[in-house]
């Protein structure tokens, strides 16, 4: 499948990456300009926001509106962070109390990525990988198939159980199906997150502290619940809870049933305020907004 191929280089110092985000710098800035789609957003030195498609790591540091900043449990949001850097090739990372890199040992890893878009904040949605690919020359459209994507970081926290699948229409077909198999075999395995996932199992007597104190969920479940209960003025109780997704109006494909819905009609609410997914996450496919 034809994708974009920028080559380039990761920086972090200055930064705050984490499990599924991270900046890339292009040997040639004006390569942004080819991403089809909206305009990907970089600074003065030509770096831009990457977000890792069809992965979601946990939160570490999410504000919603009108509220404080969150976290999701740790540890596993700083060991997402941490797979990421180290698969990239980063050592002696050290970070601030508000988690931006100040020193690592050398910055500036070569890597390249493929993407078609950026999203809504002006990050590029891509597939990263590391060193210089056999695949062609940057700025070049380029076919993409399981074997390349496998090669990516993507790919790998998915493996080692330190990202959840969240997948958007954009990501093809044939990639997106042997991601859902690598979550299905970290799961099965109980690498990284899984043993204290409980977004189908579901979580119990929610509140502000039991979402960023021990229930481990998938996190766009998570920030829709914060938003919620933010905006709940400290009540806990979830009754109204589908009815607002709704008006978030987050629309989805279920790929078992064939179904175009909204994400309300796959979250469960029971017990008052207790939620779960009815649906395992790789079974979900977003539209992006």
């Amino acid at each position: 499948m034809p994708m974009l191929l920028i080559k380039g280089q990761y920086k972090i110092v200055g930064a705050s990456p984490d499990g599924d985000s991270v900046r890339f710098y292009p040997h040639n800035p004006d390569e942004w300009d080819l991403v089809p789609g909206r305009a990907v957003h970089r600074n003065h030195a030509g770096g831009a926001q990457l977000r890792l498609d069809g992965i979601d790591t946990l939160e570490t540091h999410y504000r919603p509106p009108h509220g404080p900043e969150l976290h999701q449990p740790p540890p596993f949001a700083a060991q997402a962070a941490a797979e990421l850097l180290t698969w990239l090739g980063f050592e002696d990372v050290e970070r601030d109390l508000k988690g931006i890199v100040t020193h690592c040992a050398h910055d500036g890893r070569p890597g390249y990525i493929l993407t078609r878009n950026a999203d809504t904040y002006g990050r590029c949605v891509a597939l990263a990988g590391r060193g210089d690919p056999d695949l062609g020359d940057s700025g070049e459209s380029v076919s993409v198939d399981v074997a390349a994507m496998k090669q990516t970081v993507n790919y790998h926290q998915l493996t080692e159980g330190m990202a959840y699948p969240t997948f958007y229409r954009n990501l093809f077909v044939d990639l997106r199906k042997a991601m859902a198999e690598a979550v299905v075999d970290a799961r099965g395995a109980q690498k990284g997150l899984w043993p204290k996932d409980v977004t189908q199992s579901g979580a119990k007597h929610v509140d502000l502290d039991s979402l960023t104190g021990d229930s481990v969920l998938m996190p766009k479940l998570f920030r829709r619940l914060a938003d919620y209960l933010i905006l709940n003025d400290g009540s806990s109780s979830l009754a109204g809870f589908r009815a607002y997704l709704e008006q978030r109006d987050d629309r989805l494909f279920v790929i078992s049933t064939g179904q175009s819905t909204g994400f309300g009609t796959v979250v469960d609410v029971f017990n008052g305020n207790s939620v779960k997914l009815t649906h395992p996450p790789e079974d979900l496919v977003f539209d992006e907004k």
